[in-house]
C-alpha cells in the first residue's frame, strides 16, 4: 500500500483538528472536578464509601477496563491503517474498536441490572450517587463515541479510495478520551476508596 500524503504546513495541528481537543479537555476537567468532589466527600464518611466501594464488582471493572483499552488500541490501528491508504484495513478494525465498545456498554448493562435488583440506585448513599453519575456520563460518552465510530465506518465502506483522515481522526481522539475517562473513573470508584 501506497503511504498517505502528509500536509507538512499543518504538522503542529493537533490530530482530528483544534475543535476536539477543546472538547477533551472540557471533558477531563468535568470529569477532574467530580472526582476531586468524590475525593473530598470521601473524607465525610471514609467507612460508608469502603463498605460502599466493596459493594462493586471489581472483575466487571477490570473486564470492562480491558474491552476499553483493547478497542482503543484496534481504534489506534485503524487509524494507522488509514494513514497508509489501507481502507479496507481500517474499516475492519473500527469495527473491531466498536465490538469492545458494544462489549463494554453490555457489560455495564449486566453490573447496573445487579445493582437495581439490590435496591443501589441513585439516592442510595453519596458514594453511590457519584457511582452513577460518573459511570452513566461515562456511558453517554461510549454511545456518543460508538455512534461516531459507525459514521466513520459508513464513509469508509462507500469509500473505495482516499479517504479524509480528519474525520477519522477527530473520532479516534473521542474514542480515546472514553478510554482515559474510565482509567481515571475505575481505580477511584473500584479500587481506592
Amino acid at each position: 500500500m501506497e503511504q498517505a500524503k502528509v500536509d507538512y504546513k499543518n504538522i503542529f495541528y493537533p490530530p482530528g483538528g483544534i475543535l476536539i481537543w477543546i472538547l477533551i479537555i472540557l471533558e477531563l476537567i468535568t470529569f477532574g472536578a467530580a472526582l476531586v468532589a468524590l475525593t473530598v466527600s470521601s473524607k465525610d464518611d471514609p467507612a460508608q464509601f469502603h463498605r460502599s466501594r466493596l459493594m462493586l464488582n471489581v472483575v466487571y471493572g477490570t473486564v470492562n477496563t480491558l474491552f476499553l483499552l483493547t478497542s482503543g488500541y484496534f481504534m489506534a490501528v485503524s487509524i494507522r491503517s488509514l494513514k497508509l491508504n489501507d481502507i479496507k484495513r481500517s474499516a475492519f478494525y473500527i469495527k473491531l474498536a466498536m465490538s469492545g465498545g458494544v462489549l463494554f456498554l453490555f457489560l455495564k448493562g449486566v453490573e447496573y441490572s445487579e445493582k437495581f435488583s439490590h435496591g443501589i440506585t441513585l439516592g442510595y448513599n453519596t458514594f453511590f450517587n457519584f457511582y452513577w453519575l460518573l459511570t452513566g456520563f461515562h456511558v453517554i460518552h461510549v454511545i456518543v463515541g460508538l455512534v461516531i465510530l459507525i459514521f466513520i465506518y459508513s464513509g469508509l465502506k462507500k469509500k473505495k479510495e482516499e479517504y479524509d483522515i480528519l474525520d477519522a481522526e477527530a473520532g479516534a481522539a473521542f474514542w480515546h478520551l472514553c478510554d482515559l475517562i474510565w482509567l481515571l473513573l475505575f481505580p477511584m470508584l473500584y479500587l481506592v476508596l
